[in-house]
């Protein structure tokens, strides 16, 4: 794109986010940004804004609904549930925290949680909507056994003056995507 063809395309995406514009705008200095990276600032902004609010399940077409976990046996639902974490991908959609889980619980939450929860349905290339499979507020023992790191366990320890819990390897090690360039 030509530079002239960048400046037009900034004016005209500055005239479309004007409706849209508030104090969050303004925390984000553009004047230190080229006008093709600011043209992708308000592109993305402008693509939030008119994103709907979907539960991640409609985000498919058609509707991405699962079989009740009750109804699999073990191997035909470690098969869906990495058919459905390939699909959440495919929306770029990537699940975090997840190996302290078993299959089974690990598709009973994103029957649970993830597919019914109500999101900005905003897809851009190399952005990713991360789902923490784990609250390590709501659950700081699996959070501390799991995934802390050396570091953090420590600073929780000096801020509780707790006894912390023994590291343990994660018990279902998974090669899911991550999002990352060449990661699984």
């Amino acid at each position: 794109m030509s530079h002239v063809d960048l400046i037009l395309d900034n004016a005209r995406l500055r005239d479309e986010i004007e409706p849209f514009l508030d104090e969050s705008v303004f925390c984000v200095d553009t004047n230190q940004m080229t006008i093709e990276m600011e043209n992708d600032y308000l592109s993305s902004l402008l693509a939030w804004e008119r994103a709907p609010v979907l539960p991640i399940g409609k985000w498919f077409d058609p509707e991405l609904k699962l079989l009740p976990h009750q109804d699999l046996d073990d191997l035909e639902l470690h098969q869906q549930l990495h058919q459905v974490i390939g699909r959440l991908f495919e929306k770029n959609i990537v699940l975090r925290h997840t190996d302290h889980l078993s299959d089974r619980q690990l598709y009973c939450l994103i029957v649970r949680d993830i597919l019914p929860s109500q999101e900005k349905k905003l897809i851009l290339p190399q952005q990713y909507f991360y789902w923490q499979c784990l609250d390590a507020a709501q659950d700081e023992e699996s959070w501390l056994r799991f995934y802390a790191s050396d570091e953090e366990r420590f600073q929780w320890a000096m801020e509780t003056g707790l006894k912390l819990p023994p590291v343990e390897p994660l018990p279902f090690p998974r090669r899911i995507p991550t999002g990352l360039s060449g990661e699984i």
